[in-house]
């Protein structure tokens, strides 16, 4: 079987990686500032601070919008070149766990890690995503693993190759590059009871140069371009800010992030059950790994738990090591039927979606009404074909090897269709609604009731938010019509784009309605 996994590893690549990359217009908020923060940084010959519709923007290092810039630079400003990035990002980040496997466990092993982190719903979403968090994740297990083959073979190349990738993950978001190898570490040196290695290792004075000569720099032509304002939005706004409260209303209780492990690990959340149940015994063995990789995942899910902001992705920083840990109790799992549970569960859920929207439609408020009414034509025949059709291969009987490739794929073609759908709620008006401005060559748009720096994007132009007054052409949402007299231009799902005219006592006409 290792033939087919090495086979089966290719095509998901290929295919979740790659090959759909352009399916979907790009997400807001993320993908969308990213994305016009490059826009703005190749229109302005400024690679050094980067902009969002015109303001200073201080949210993530440097690092990425590089690598977003030279991939614009060489396919044109398009979704594939602004993913691109994260794409290879994931890719390396794949081999990487394949490599390391091989090298401490052996070759199916290695394979079914790598297949299970390119399959599973958490990476497929980021790996694609024109955000910084697949190439942090890429360099946050370059490092880790550098660092344990250090830790093995006392070599200190592997030392400091640590320090580099570290350096590399500091320019790409920050001190988070740096916190999840460091609290990692001080751990497993506790329970080792050798406190004066990690701090001899830690202090490293040739490997701290490594990490300055490599994150330093850009650090300080940021701070001599924008002074305080670096530091203070930077460090203390969106790094200490983010972990002591609540930032831009993302919160959650403490116990957040065990729902988003089981859905996001996704299919192979039986796989992590096996895991945690066996962890115990797995320990006894003193298998350094198990030790050091339980370590890494557990730090960063408390650390983050008990961080102020919640995102679901935070937690993804922990995840490489469960990839392995996950190849190591396919064995343990007999039952095939246990092993898809989870995935048969999902599609239970995807199928009733439709029913459920469709009963809540005479209860719901008028943004989530609009919305639902979007949706609705597209839970066809075709959809529940699709659905039928992958609950049918989950429940029949393949054997456990056919069966893990056969759920990878099913996954893979779950996660872009569904997401594919729901951009024709969030991300294709929006695109559409750009290129309307752009082909009518209308040259100012006030963005009223929205945040979605995807349409600078497209329109190829920046734009002002605030309240519309008389004369303007505004995009807003379709529910914040009511408010103002206008001339309906554009209209796609849930935005409309309008000119605002005198308030009038007569009725409201449409000149061109696309929706």
């Amino acid at each position: 079987m290792e033939k087919s996994f090495k086979v089966a590893l290719f095509l998901a690549i290929l295919v979740n990686f790659y090959l759909t990359l352009s399916l979907t217009p790009l997400f807001n908020l993320d993908e969308g500032a990213f994305s016009e923060a490059t826009r703005e940084m190749l229109l302005n010959h400024d690679f050094i601070t980067t902009y969002l519709n015109g303001n200073l923007r201080f949210d993530k290092p440097i690092f990425i919008y590089w690598l977003q810039a030279l991939s614009v630079s060489i396919f044109g400003l398009n979704e594939f070149a602004l993913r691109l990035p994260s794409a290879i990002g994931a890719t390396i980040w794949a081999l990487t766990i394949y490599f390391f496997a091989r090298r401490f466990f052996e070759e199916k092993i290695a394979l079914l890690a790598s297949f299970f982190m390119v399959t599973t719903l958490q990476i497929s979403l980021i790996a694609k995503a024109a955000i910084a968090d697949s190439v942090l994740n890429m360099f946050i297990a370059l490092s880790m693993f550098s660092f344990f083959i250090y830790l093995k073979e006392s070599k200190k190349k592997y030392l400091y190759f640590t320090f580099a990738f570290i350096g590399f993950g500091f320019l790409t978001k920050g001190p988070v590059a740096v916190l999840v190898p460091l609290g990692t570490y001080f751990i497993y040196a506790l329970v080792k009871k050798d406190l004066k290695k990690f701090f001899r290792d830690v202090f490293d004075l040739k490997g701290i140069l490594i990490f300055l000569i490599i994150a330093l720099p850009w650090y300080v032509a940021e701070y001599m371009a924008q002074g305080e304002k670096f530091i203070n939005g930077f460090f203390l706004k969106h790094n200490l800010g983010r972990f002591e409260s609540s930032f831009e209303k993302h919160k959650g209780s403490l116990f957040y992030y065990i729902p988003v492990v089981l859905i996001g690990l996704l299919p192979w959340t039986s796989l992590f059950l096996k895991y945690l149940r066996k962890l115990k015994d797995w320990l006894k063995r003193e298998d350094d790994f198990i030790l050091f990789g339980s370590i890494w995942f557990l730090f960063v899910f408390i650390f983050f738990s008990l961080s102020g902001t919640k995102l679901p992705h935070y937690v993804i920083y922990g995840y490489t090591p469960l990839f392995i840990f996950m190849a190591l109790s396919f064995k343990e799992i007999r039952s095939e039927f246990l092993l898809s549970l989870p995935f048969i569960l999902f599609l239970i859920v995807l199928i009733t979606l439709p029913f459920i929207a469709r009963d809540y439609l005479k209860f719901a408020k008028d943004e989530v009404k609009v919305i639902i009414i979007t949706l609705l034509p597209l839970f066809n025949k075709f959809y529940f074909g699709v659905m039928f059709t992958l609950l049918f291969l989950a429940l029949f009987r393949f054997g456990k090897e056919l069966k893990t490739i056969i759920l990878g794929f099913s996954m893979i073609i779950v996660l872009n269709y569904v997401g594919w759908i729901y951009a024709n709620v969030r991300a294709i008006p929006i695109k559409e609604a750009a290129l309307f401005v752009k082909e009518h060559r209308i040259k100012k748009v006030v963005m009223y009731h929205l945040n979605t720096p995807s349409f600078n994007v497209y329109a190829n132009m920046l734009v002002e938010k605030r309240v519309p007054k008389v004369g303007d052409i505004a995009i807003m949402p379709v529910t914040s019509l009511k408010k103002f007299n206008y001339e309906l231009l554009f209209k796609k799902g849930v935005v409309a784009i309008v000119r605002i005219k005198p308030k009038s006592s007569h009725f409201l006409f449409y000149k061109k309605d696309r929706g």
